[in-house]
């Protein structure tokens, strides 16, 4: 079992640090598993970057956990409050220009990942994802 925290600018030009540092400790998953957890921090990252903070730049802490049975990576911001798991889920059924914009990243990180949790404390968004290996 294995754990290790960073903490990044919330920048999006560190994304492929925050990639790489992830990849690096992934290597028990599979290689499928391996491309959607890096999809899946590519979004969540990115969207803290774009919109957690009202000052830019912030900080993103990225910590990463293996289980025997699954793996982990929890972001935590100190930015704005934001449950993305509470939005509607965008409807797919609509024509690309009559959907409100935003919602692709939370469904598509749902969808790829096996699990999702949020919350927020001490002032802290938490965005919790896990893989099963």
């Amino acid at each position: 079992m294995e754990s290790c925290c960073r903490v990044f600018n919330a920048e999006t030009g560190d994304v492929e640090e925050v990639i790489s540092f992830i990849s690096s400790l992934s290597s028990c998953l599979s290689e499928r598993k391996r491309q959607y957890l890096d999809l899946a921090v590519e979004e969540i990252f990115v969207n803290i970057c774009l919109y957690a903070y009202e000052m830019p730049p912030g900080t993103v802490m990225v910590a990463f956990e293996e289980l025997d049975d699954s793996v982990s990576v929890e972001f935590q911001d100190d930015g704005l409050p934001f449950d993305p798991l509470a939005q509607a889920e965008p409807d797919l059924t609509l024509a690309m220009e009559d959907r409100s914009g935003g919602g692709l990243g939370i469904l598509l990180t749902r969808r790829v990942m096996d699990e999702v949790h949020y919350n927020r404390k001490d002032g802290k968004n938490s965005l919790k994802i896990v893989v099963r290996k």
